[in-house]
């Protein structure tokens, strides 16, 4: 058993197992019964993780249930339609993130906007993707892999975990900031593309820190750069690919949100609530050892955060051509 999934399994607790306290003074404004966190991916995966670690110090701290609730479909869009149309009162929230800022522009006909309908209350973590490559792939830096594609248009396989994925678009955001061309390559599903990339039937790929770790740490695969703008601890010694192309940088986040008529005071209890949870070192060693870092938010500056990342998405998007509709 892995690393990441032996945490997964670690952090994948049940409602059921969590300890009830008596309720604290500050949650009074909260509706009286279990708080649901919505989750559109199913259990097992880092969005589900991420919910269950948070739902877990959230329940002891406003003294009433927390549920993990899985309702996937549509790329999170079920979920996120499901909280859009919940009573706004703090008892539903959706475990959003990077794919609710990419659905925006890749899906034309949602019976929603994101950032019309949903509030965001706090965040809880945000991670770097790393751009990894076959060992045996030739260029040993971005500089070098940018000359090599441009020498090589159209023949550089970059392998992702499916069309309109963070995975898929951060490829085609570096190729359109680099002004290179290679051929996307999509799966079903980020271990599957890493076999391929392993395997040398593909030769690079973008992908969240937590899952290729392990391969480039045994030398499997090998780590060019990574998209956040600085250096990552957990890859030290990997260089931001910033460096090379000014103003690249992509992050996979996640947070909580609510149905956008919720009261300002209900969501101000639930981000002080979360933002204390991150606090705690067991929670902020926990998002570290994911190779992540605990994303300590107001509302208002997650809402301006959520509404820059939807923007730099709809570009990435727009030049890849991608649909799902």
């Amino acid at each position: 058993m892995n690393l990441f999934r032996r945490k997964v399994l670690s952090l994948s607790i049940g409602a059921a197992a969590w300890p009830l306290v008596a309720r604290p003074a500050a949650a009074d404004s909260l509706a009286p019964r279990p708080v649901h966190i919505v989750v559109g991916f199913p259990p097992g995966g880092i969005v589900d993780l991420s919910a269950r670690l948070i739902g877990q110090s959230l329940q002891q701290r406003l003294g009433q249930p927390v549920v993990v609730d899985s309702r996937p479909g549509a790329g999170g869009n079920v979920a996120t339609e499901a909280v859009v149309e919940a009573r706004p009162d703090g008892g539903t929230l959706i475990l959003a993130g990077s794919p609710n800022a990419i659905n925006a522009a890749l899906y034309k006909k949602l019976p929603f906007d994101f950032i019309r309908d949903i509030a965001m209350v706090a965040g809880i973590m945000q991670s770097p993707d790393v751009l990894v490559t076959n060992p045996a792939f030739p260029p040993k830096s971005v500089a070098e892999l940018i000359s090599y594609a441009k020498a090589n248009p159209g023949k550089i396989n970059m392998a992702s975990a499916g069309n309109g994925t963070t995975t898929h678009l951060a490829g085609e955001l570096f190729q359109m900031m680099a002004g290179v061309s290679m051929v996307h390559v999509p799966y079903r599903g980020g271990g599957e593309a890493r076999a391929d990339l392993v395997a040398g039937r593909a030769q690079l790929m973008f992908a969240p820190i937590v899952e290729p770790i392990g391969f480039i740490r045994d030398g499997r695969l090998r780590a060019l750069a990574v998209t956040s703008l600085h250096a990552s601890p957990v890859l030290p010694g990997i260089p931001p690919l910033a460096a090379v192309v000014p103003g690249y940088e992509v992050t996979s986040w996640f947070g909580l949100g609510a149905p956008k008529a919720t009261p300002a005071d209900i969501i101000a209890v639930l981000n002080k609530a979360v933002n204390a949870s991150l606090a705690e070192p067991a929670i902020a060693n926990r998002i570290r050892d994911l190779g992540a870092e605990p994303m300590v938010m107001s509302p208002r500056e997650l809402d301006a955060f959520v509404a820059a990342d939807t923007q730099r998405w709809a570009k990435a998007v727009k030049f890849s051509g991608a649909k799902v509709d």
